[in-house]
């Protein structure tokens, strides 16, 4: 039994992982060939995904400047993915060296990865865990080593909540994680819609992945920020989040909405 509970013969490269699909189509080499013709599929079936990803992936580097800026110096980054550089830490490391980062995901291959390429001083830890049981993440002892609840934290779920059906109640577990934090933290949360185009067959593709696709309304996903105040220009699609550079083609048809918001009490 490893960390977390999960074993060596669970590590599954027999089926498509959303983190592997994630950095394939980001351009990575850390994914399988299972992988590959997934996002080969879903490119087929979302011909703007892979300008989406890089969006999504810009956003999220935005959004961890302005976090820092802002004063935070942690941060719980969930559903990681694999390590692309630039990586949380590396990013939020330019505005302030003495950013402490706390990764999580559920794949034990990103977790080798991670540990590989990760520094292990007390400023970042990678964690095996899975964002349907959020209470073992807030408790874990190696996210509690570098994030400390009584300071203010900036939590990522960055284009994570879509793998969770309506059953796993993902407005449940945003809450769980949303109770943990004090005032003067921040959500950075982004999220795959079909409100610009019918991706019913971008779904299909993940029916044999290892989580499902499960798309939303943007009213859907503004209610994973209950609790929470956003920030100017509120719940946007990704491109259109603080732009530092002019959008990208097609961004008009980029399925991620994204959105900041502060915890005021």
């Amino acid at each position: 039994m490893s960390e977390g509970g999960f074993r060596a013969e669970e590590i599954d490269t027999s089926r498509p992982h959303p983190a592997r699909i994630y950095d394939y189509l980001l351009g990575g080499k850390d994914n399988y060939q299972v992988d590959q013709q997934a996002g080969d599929a879903l490119a087929a079936a979302a011909p703007e995904v892979r300008i989406g990803v890089r969006a999504n992936r810009a956003f999220l580097q935005r959004a961890v400047r302005f976090v820092v800026r802002g004063g935070v110096r942690q941060i719980l980054d969930i559903g990681t993915g694999l390590p692309t550089s630039p990586n949380v830490h590396e990013t939020a490391h330019e505005v302030a060296p003495d950013v402490r980062v706390a990764y999580v995901d559920n794949d034990p291959i990103v977790k080798t990865h991670a540990d590989a390429l990760l520094s292990r001083s007390g400023t970042t830890s990678i964690v095996l865990g899975d964002v349907r049981d959020p209470r073992a993440i807030v408790d874990h002892p190696d996210v509690r080593r570098v994030i400390d609840f009584g300071e203010p934290v900036a939590l990522l779920l960055v284009a994570v909540l879509h793998f969770l059906t309506d059953a796993e109640k993902p407005e449940q577990v945003v809450a769980t994680l949303r109770d943990a934090l004090p005032a003067g933290s921040f959500l950075v949360l982004s999220h795959a819609t079909d409100d610009f185009a019918d991706r019913s067959a971008a779904e299909a593709v993940y029916t044999n992945a290892t989580a499902t696709l499960n798309l939303r309304s943007r009213a859907a996903v503004e209610r994973f920020f209950d609790g929470f105040e956003l920030v100017d220009p509120g719940l946007a699609q990704v491109p259109f989040w603080r732009p530092d550079t002019p959008p990208p083609e097609r961004s008009g048809e980029i399925g991620f909405y994204g959105g900041v918001a502060r915890k005021v009490r």
